[in-house]
């Protein structure tokens, strides 16, 4: 079996795993993990959406979990005001988290290297004072969602096996989408500029323009996590959108694999399992995952994606 053929395998497993688990949750009657696969497959989204710029478009942002507090807050704060159609509140989600990724891109954009990283996560932190001043909606308290989209009776968002569909299909529908965004002439031209920006301008590629679009993609990818986000835990708060979280979300992505299209899957199913696992053995349990997470970076190269590429080969 050759090397790549592992980590295949390994994927297939994962997603057939992900497809199966309702089955499991409903034949074992534990409830509990289908509630919990349910945030990991969301934020395994919201993880894809930053490898798409981390990873291809080799911008390190360090803000991007202000895309979820935006998607969580439209739908939030549109239900709040007796708007509860999903027909309305995720396109107002996507549509805000599109509009600050604009702004923030064609800000952020103008610097490179630490200085991008660093008004990334100001610009994050920005949104997250001002949602904690908004009284109205909770302010630092957070906002409770009394109920969750409704779509006419197409799917009942109340239904958790309903919920977990939408989301995991909501996943996969982002990463064929990234897929054909990578492989796209857009795709190369970005990881072109991944490569080497300068030789990429100097034969006459925008490079702004092109950065920008894929800074907006992913942003608004995100805003729909968090839209799913808000729906999933009945409640929104500006904690979404702190820098941890970023964070969080960048662990992600370099455990399984930056640059890989199922890395970051891979990599939120083993965090959060191991955040999960851990915190019921010891309140403690960050001092224990902080150096585990450190020997699997500074041993496994490429992340899980990588340490699977080379089992066979070593």
């Amino acid at each position: 079996m050759k090397a790549f053929t592992v980590s295949k395998a390994v994927t297939a497993l994962m997603l057939a795993g992900l497809v199966l688990l309702p089955l499991y949750s409903q034949l074992s009657g534990n409830i509990f993990i289908l509630t919990l696969f349910t945030r990991i497959v969301i934020l395994a989204l919201a993880a894809a959406s930053l490898n798409l710029i981390m990873g291809f478009g080799g911008m390190m942002s360090f803000g991007h979990a202000a895309y979820l507090g935006i998607g969580g807050y439209a739908v939030g704060m549109l239900a709040q005001e007796g708007v509860g159609s999903g027909f309305i509140q995720f396109p107002v989600a996507l549509a805000a988290s599109a509009i600050y990724a604009l702004v923030i891109g064609a800000l952020s954009l103008r610097t490179r290297g630490v200085y991008f990283i660093m008004i990334t996560l100001a610009f994050a932190q920005m949104a997250y004072y001002v949602a904690s001043g908004l009284a109205r909606y909770g302010g630092d308290d957070g906002l409770t969602v009394y109920k969750r989209s409704d779509f006419s009776g197409l799917i009942n968002l109340s239904n958790r096996t309903q919920f977990y569909y939408l989301c995991l299909a909501c996943l996969f529908a982002v990463i064929v989408l990234i897929w054909r965004i990578v492989n796209s002439r857009f795709g190369l031209v970005l990881q072109g500029l991944r490569s080497n920006e300068q030789r990429m301008q100097a034969i006459g590629f925008p490079a702004k323009r092109y950065q920008l679009v894929c800074f907006v993609i992913s942003g608004t990818m995100c805003g729909l996590a968090g839209a799913l986000l808000a729906n999933n835990t009945d409640f929104v708060s500006p904690a979404v959108m702190y820098w941890t979280r970023s964070g969080d979300l960048m662990v992600m992505v370099i455990l399984g694999g930056m640059g890989t299209l199922f890395g970051p899957v891979m990599g939120a199913v083993v965090f959060l399992l191991l955040e999960e696992f851990l915190s019921q053995i010891t309140e403690y349990w960050a001092l224990i995952m902080g150096p585990l997470l450190l020997l699997i970076v500074l041993f496994g190269r490429g992340g899980i994606t990588g340490l699977l590429g080379r089992l066979n080969r070593g």
